[in-house]
């Protein structure tokens, strides 16, 4: 399995942006889709974004499509999350996650989680 570990949340006012950091260890990181997730507070936890493991093919939830970008960066163990023009509605722990494919992953059919970091937007 494939350890992952998030950063880069914060308090921000609306309509700035934040990038999100997911870094794995592991020698097979590269093998794996990778993708994010959030949670509010009272509501289940919900897709954001994925990508699959060559980085060339991503995919996003309507409500963050244009304004979020996930990427991984080749020879490199990281995954980002760059966030632009943040509302409050995006509140909320954003969680990184691994899985076989950017099916399973967009399925929530992972096989690894984050701890999770926590964004705040005030507006």
């Amino acid at each position: 399995q494939v350890q992952l570990v998030e950063s880069g949340g914060g308090l921000v006012q609306a309509g700035v942006s934040l990038r999100l950091s997911c870094a794995a260890s592991g020698r097979t990181f590269k093998n794996y889709a990778m993708g994010w997730f959030r949670q509010a507070p009272g509501k289940e936890r919900e897709f954001v974004a994925a990508i699959d493991w060559s980085g060339g093919t991503t995919y996003y939830a309507v409500s963050v499509k244009g304004r979020f970008t996930i990427s991984r960066p080749y020879a490199t163990n990281t995954v980002y999350l760059q966030m632009n023009i943040l509302e409050p509605g995006d509140t909320a722990v954003y969680y990184c996650a691994a899985g076989r494919n950017q099916i399973d992953v967009r399925s929530r059919d992972v096989e690894s989680w984050g701890q999770g970091t926590q964004v705040t937007v005030s507006s």
